[in-house]
């Protein structure tokens, strides 16, 4: 009896199964026809929330009519009878209303979240330009901290990294970062850059972005000087309810639990050298340089701490809007690293004279704010007033122990001459941009009229920059310290400069209706001031007692007694300087969209008028200089719908790559491990750009982009050794125009969503080649080493020929997870372009792995956590080739016909923390 009880059960059991159905189905947008990620769905006692791609799927229904339920925040609840049928309920599409607010003089429509995926690609879809936009969503959910780092997911796009390992700089389209410019909300800024006019990304955190978008391609409506792509950070707009975000977040990097960071004391630092304290006539005392900076700790560091919190509303019937955002960020980062230095044999292949090991240890701390109000009068006119600040403070120790190979080195016995060098640098870089911008519908709203005023400055100082040498030995492979360094190498240098712009932008658009088709016709233009002023000021200081020793006579650096050998610093140099560029530009413009063919082109004119002063001449034959020159830069863009969801996009554009300040100036600034002079001959680069581009969009947020491009770019700026005629045999890295340069690619760029689950993956292959001279050595018929010049075909600088991202993603809005596994790969590249020949410092190919993973709590509380560089990756650079020499190192450098030259470790970094959304 028991047993057929089992049995009935079991088969009761299995007739509830076979009767239960499924119901399944989609969820849209009703005016845009996109998908909604994240409705709630009801029906019967079951619920559900749709996935990435607007689906849901509610199992286990029984046969019968129940009321169907579907609601989203800033949607009206959908109600509706729903028969679940026996045999299977056909699939459903749900659409939604959005809920509209009227005012008493405007209608307005309930804002588009910009930050949304959807929002996204149909920028993309719409948009004249070539583009990829990552939206903030995407930003929010993913493993990035800062804008550098979000951008290396975009197609074609590789970073240069910095000394701990973080993404700092772009290269688009295989086209050095030199070649790209940075908005803000449209709005172009200035670098904080002691040198280069590109701005650092590494400067903006990402959690103050709506969306990040980049141009490769331009119209005549941008700025001209653009050959690798534009990169234009939109920042957080007003919501129409109010809105309150935030996020707090703690970790720590895998460095610093396997060793120990070494700090200084930084309120030691002083920001003004002592020739700007006291006057140009002023004596410099020893007691002037404070020993904080050489009083090295060792100890571990505070937990990271990351955080950001923003507020938003719309008052007053909406008409006004305002947002206020800001980020902190305090993180402890650095590097072990192994610099192998080298000299030119009679192979022409490199020995390897001496070995550095370097330890980094860098604390940065990030501060962002940023700020809109914005005020629509009417229907037709609008005004904004934003505002937005940034600054980096880096606190960086590098600690060096140099091993000369070249004399006193001895493999069996373990005995080596050694130095001994320690550097405390503190960087702050700062940017400010204030815009006020107002858009006019005149004339039945034929007539459009966009203006802006802007006012924006970058700062960059490095006050108080110490360096200290100390001699040492290895004897059986013990190392000590012994005495220091008297050869005028320990400095105290203060650096700084400031860049201001102040810019007027005016556009005016004319809209004419051609029976179906409608003409936009557009002119307008723009004027630039931009000031720079650079300062240099350096001090050499020996030991009072050049014969004291390390341990007995001092047991740290900051015990040391000085002697300051140039009381009077070397303020007197060329680096001190002032320069100017007064850019002025105008275009004309026009856009036909008309059946399935839209077109947008016309010409740009552009005018610069660049030049220097050096406030003190030092045997310059050229203390001031100037260059003024106008260019005509055309441009036509074509896309043709082949269907609703197909377009094929074609693009021509000229634009050009203007000198940074420092490259035109003949000042020459000594580091630690190179010179650097500018040219003031220098010419500007011109670039002649294709790309063509198949786009399908098969799903409000998913698309498929297969692209092409072509550069074509005269007098190409590249970096070469050259000898000064005015300091004699001095050879400094020296920009110089090579003739031309050739960059060809091809790209695809795919993003899909299945229910719960997302890919987004891209490919770039990128070949480009330029001609430089070179030097090649040779023994004469005397037996002399002798260089000669010779030409070298090579890729790009930055250039890498294949570079890929793939993102594996998981969204359960059910349960609340957001997961997300982001790999980006960079193939090989030159990373310094040597002055020999064939001795091109190349990077190795690497791969970026990061993961950051949300979910959701209770009351709108979330959980968050990241965690970085999961497989630590280390940074390899090599030359191509090998020298017999090398093999008495104990270190295996040379395989595979390479010679290691570099080899930096990061550690993994890790994040856990909480996030708080309230939208009322």
């Amino acid at each position: 009896m028991k047993r057929l009880i089992q049995i009935l059960v079991m088969f009761c059991c299995c007739v509830s199964t076979v009767m239960a159905t499924t119901f399944k189905g989609h969820v849209y947008d009703k005016e845009t026809g996109e998908p909604l990620v994240g409705a709630t769905v009801r029906l019967a006692d079951k619920m559900t929330v749709t996935g990435l791609n607007g689906s849901f799927e509610l199992k286990g229904l029984k046969k019968g009519t129940y009321m169907l339920r579907v609601s989203h925040v800033t949607y009206k609840l959908y109600e509706r009878r729903q028969e679940v049928l026996k045999e299977g309920t056909p699939a459903v599409r749900i659409y939604l209303e959005p809920i509209r607010e009227s005012l008493t003089e405007v209608s307005i429509v309930s804002k588009k979240d910009g930050s949304s995926d959807r929002t996204a690609t149909r920028l993309i879809q719409q948009s004249a330009q070539m583009v990829n936009v990552v939206s903030g969503r995407a930003i929010e959910i993913s493993p990035d901290l800062t804008v550098a780092n979000v951008i290396q997911r975009v197609s074609g796009i590789t970073v240069e990294r910095n000394s701990n390992g973080d993404a700092q700089h772009a290269i688009l389209r295989g086209m050095d970062k030199r070649y790209n410019y940075t908005l803000v909300n449209g709005v172009k800024i200035p670098s904080p850059d002691n040198q280069y006019r590109y701005v650092p990304l590494d400067i903006f955190p990402s959690d103050l972005m709506e969306r990040l978008e980049v141009y490769k391609s331009l119209t005549p409506d941008m700025e001209g000087d653009a050959v690798g792509g534009v990169i234009n950070m939109v920042m957080k707009d007003a919501p129409d309810r109010l809105q309150i975000n935030a996020n707090i977040s703690g970790g720590y990097n895998q460095l610093f639990l396997d060793r120990k960071f070494m700090s200084y004391d930084h309120p030691a630092v002083r920001m003004k050298s002592p020739y700007e304290m006291y006057g140009s006539g002023y004596r410099a005392q020893a007691a002037d340089f404070p020993a904080g900076l050489l009083d090295y700790k060792y100890g571990n560091p505070s937990p990271n701490v990351i955080g950001s919190l923003s507020l938003g509303q719309r008052f007053l019937d909406s008409k006004l809007g305002m947002v206020i955002a800001g980020s902190y960020q305090n993180t402890y980062r650095g590097s072990n690293s192994t610099f192998y230095n080298s000299s030119l044999s009679d192979n022409q292949f490199s020995v390897i004279t001496s070995q550095d090991r370097r330890q980094f240890s860098e604390q940065q701390t990030r501060y962002g704010l940023h700020s809109k109000v914005d005020y629509v009068l009417n229907p037709n006119h609008k005004f904004s007033f934003y505002n937005v600040f940034l600054d980096l403070d880096n606190y960086q120790v590098r600690d060096v122990v140099n091993t000369d190979y070249s004399n006193g080195y001895n493999t069996p016995g373990g005995s080596a001459i050694l130095n001994y060098s320690t550097r405390s640098r503190f960087t702050r870089q700062e940017i400010y941009n204030g815009t006020l911008h107002g858009e006019h519908r005149l004339l039945a709203e034929k007539l459009r009229v966009k203006w802006s005023a802007v006012y924006s400055s970058a700062r960059n100082s490095i006050p108080d920059n110490t360096l200290a040498y100390l001699y040492g030995t290895q004897t059986n492979w013990m190392q000590s310290r012994t005495y220091v360094d008297n050869l005028n190498k320990n400095k105290r240098r203060w650096e700084r400069n400031t860049d201001e712009d102040k810019a007027g932008y005016l556009d005016f658009s004319y809209s004419l209706s051609l029976g179906s088709a409608k003409l936009d016709l557009s002119a307008g233009g723009l004027y630039r001031d931009k000031q720079r002023s650079n300062f240099y000021n350096s001090y050499s200081l020996n030991p009072l007692n050049s014969a004291a020793l390390f341990g007995t006579d001092f047991q740290k650096y900051n015990e040391i007694e000085w002697v300051v050998q140039n009381p009077g610093g070397a303020v007197n140099n060329s680096l001190t300087y002032g320069s100017s560029e007064k850019t002025s530009a105008g275009y004309g413009m026009f856009k036909y969209v008309g059946g399935n063919l839209e077109a947008v082109g016309g010409l740009r004119v552009e005018h610069t008028d660049q030049g220097y002063d050096l406030l003190f001449q030092a045997a310059e034959e050229r203390p001031g200089g100037k260059q003024i020159y106008t260019d005509l830069l055309p441009s036509l863009t074509l896309k043709y719908h082949i269907g609703e969801k197909h377009q094929l996009h074609a693009s021509y554009f000229r634009s050009l790559n203007r000198p940074g300040f420092s490259e035109i100036v003949p000042a020459g600034a000594v580091y630690e491990e190179y010179r650097e002079i500018g040219n003031p001959d220098l010419r500007r680069a011109i670039a002649d750009n294709f790309d063509l581009r198949y786009e399908f969009f098969p799903g409000a947020t998913d698309h498929l982009l297969l692209g092409a491009f072509y550069k074509n770019i005269k007098d190409p700026i590249e970096y070469t050794l050259q000898r000064n005629a005015i300091r004699g045999q001095d050879t400094y890295f020296m920009p110089g125009n090579f003739g031309r340069a050739h960059n060809v690619g091809a790209e695809i760029d795919a993003v899909k969503y299945f229910n719960k689950f997302g890919l987004r993956a891209n490919y770039t292959w990128t070949r480009s080649r330029i001609t430089t001279s070179k030097f090649l050595t040779y023994r004469d018929e005397n037996g002399n080493v002798t260089p000669k010049n010779v030409d070298q075909r090579r890729p790009l600088y930055g250039q890498s020929e294949h570079v890929g991202n793939l993102s594996l993603l998981y969204k359960d809005g059910k349960r609340g997870w957001d997961v997300q596994l982001a790999g980006a790969y960079t193939g090989a590249r030159i990373v310094s372009v040597s002055q020999y020949l064939d001795n091109d410092l190349w990077q190795e190919g690497v791969v970026q792995l990061d993961f950051s993973l949300e979910k959701r709590l209770k009351k709108g509380l979330s959980l968050i956590a990241r965690a970085g560089n999961l497989l630590n990756t280390p940074n390899k650079q090599f030359i191509k080739g090998t020298n017999p020499q090398n093999q008495k190192i104990l270190e295996k450098i040379e395989s595979d016909g390479r010679t290691l030259i570099r080899d930096d470790r990061y550690g993994q970094s890790y994040l856990l923390g909480l996030r708080y959304k309230f939208s009322k």
